[in-house]
């Protein structure tokens, strides 16, 4: 097991628990008192076939009542219809704003849990339970939550922090191999921005990380949620260093829409962080080498399929990260020591296009 705390001004605001099962949370479950509250557990389809029953037959004597409100899988089911569903089922259970939510999936399932208990009666506690690897060192930690809107991503949304993060390593070992791999994505990108022995480690164990060994899984999450931890409690509602979080999500994002969403999260974000570095003036060619090598052995794409630029340009102008009618864009001076450039000129980001971009159409 490892532990990290989150705190804000000195107080802290909420755990993260790295633990191998389900086993252990009834132990943790005790330090939001919720045997005096109802749960909601909020989940998709996919994730109740593997996880639900196991999670219900562990916390059943946990809380005073448990219910359950199943979505359907996908990021295109992460809108303000399916938000409403979340609230009926939290009417129809007569949620009070003492109880709480239970997020158990993936990034979309978090995303959504969070921002249906950020604003249901003006706000309850929720907990995450993240069942994929982008969920584990991502979005279950920091407090962003929000639905996408007319296919923009995230544009609706609050800060809302969870009162526990739980997240399992026995969850990962059924993950398919496109869900895993946008994890290391994320996880790549960390090693990028901070902790200069991160990605050393990341080379060094690439090879157990193949083979999902847990111990080294578990590590690895672990120092991702560390980087996590780092921005977060120093800007919590990102005004500042928490918007470096944002290495590689300019294009990633960008990428992701015009794509409609056919590639995972965390293969945009790996796609738009070899165009970041590509961006830089400073990153030598062979560390830009070594980094794609290193993505491509996690069983990510360096190379996105042909979207046309003018589509791509107008994602970003709609990118909630923009300033200014300006494209903003974390870079590096070097690896881990990122800053934001405010104005970057299309014909730099088309070239970088140009060379991550298959050619079959632009």
């Amino acid at each position: 097991m490892r532990k990290l705390d989150i705190y804000q001004e000195d107080s802290l605001i909420y755990s993260i628990f790295l633990e191998k099962d389900f086993s252990a949370l009834p132990e943790r479950l005790n330090s939001v008192s919720s045997k005096k509250k109802k749960a909601l557990i909020v989940t998709d389809d996919q994730v109740a076939k593997l996880f639900l029953e196991d999670l219900k037959n562990t916390i059943q004597e946990s809380f005073s009542a448990i219910s359950v409100c199943i979505l359907p899988a996908g990021e295109e089911y992460k809108d303000l219809e399916h938000i409403q569903k979340i609230y009926q089922a939290a009417l129809d259970m007569e949620l009070e704003r003492k109880d709480m939510m239970i997020a158990l999936g993936g990034g979309v399932v978090g995303d959504m849990t969070g921002f249906a208990s950020a604003s249901y009666l003006r706000g309850i506690d929720f907990i995450q339970i993240p069942t994929t690897l982008l969920a584990q060192v991502d979005s279950s930690i920091g407090g962003k939550t929000g639905v996408d809107f007319y296919h923009y991503k995230n544009l609706i949304g609050a800060f809302h922090m969870p009162k526990l993060v739980y997240s399992s390593m026995h969850c990962l070992l059924s993950l398919p191999k496109v869900q895993y791999a946008s994890g290391m994505g994320e996880i790549i990108k960390h090693a990028l921005i901070h902790n200069e022995k991160y990605l050393p480690y990341l080379l060094e164990h690439k090879e157990a990380l193949q083979e999902r060994n847990p111990e080294i899984l578990l590590e690895t999450i672990y120092q991702s949620n560390r980087i996590k931890k780092y921005f977060v409690e120093k800007d919590p509602y990102e005004h500042g260093d928490r918007k470096f979080l944002n290495f590689g999500h300019s294009l990633g994002h960008a990428i992701e829409k015009v794509a409609d969403f056919s590639y995972s999260h965390g293969q945009c974000v790996a796609f738009g962080s070899l165009m970041a570095l590509s961006l830089c003036k400073n990153i030598a060619k062979e560390d830009i080498l070594k980094v794609q090598e290193l993505m491509e052995d996690m069983g990510l794409e360096t190379r996105c399929k042909a979207l046309k630029y003018e589509d791509i340009f107008e994602a970003l102008s709609k990118d909630k990260k923009q300033k200014n009618q300006h494209l903003q864009f974390v870079l590096l001076h070097h690896l881990c020591s990122p800053y934001i450039e405010e104005d970057i000129s299309k014909e730099r980001i088309e070239a970088v296009l140009k060379q991550y971009m298959r050619s079959e159409e632009v």
